[in-house]
């Protein structure tokens, strides 16, 4: 099943509070980026994040975006303020 363009409204609405995020659109999925840097996706109409150790904390669920993929966090929240400091936190870890 792929994602509809109403989640990821939604998703980026989410989103508002974190700066410079962008997206792409590939296989009737998106993936989501922050100052370039790959974090995470819309898959199958969940919103994912890449499972990094700082993101530990917050106890998300791990979820599998599509077969053979690693697995990624479910981000459950509708902070944005929250959902910005995983997203930080995540382009951090990605960064090193």
């Amino acid at each position: 099943m792929a994602s509809n363009n109403d989640y990821l409204q939604f998703v980026l609405e989410l989103l508002r509070e974190t700066r410079d995020i962008t997206y792409k659109k590939m296989m009737g999925e998106f993936m989501l980026y922050k100052d370039s840097i790959l974090f995470g996706g819309v898959y199958d109409n969940r919103f994912l994040i890449k499972n990094v150790p700082s993101l530990k904390e917050y106890n998300l669920k791990e979820q599998i975006p599509y077969p053979t993929a690693k697995p990624m966090l479910l981000i459950d929240s509708e902070d944005p303020d929250e959902i910005k400091e995983m997203v930080s936190k995540a382009v951090s870890d990605l960064k090193k």
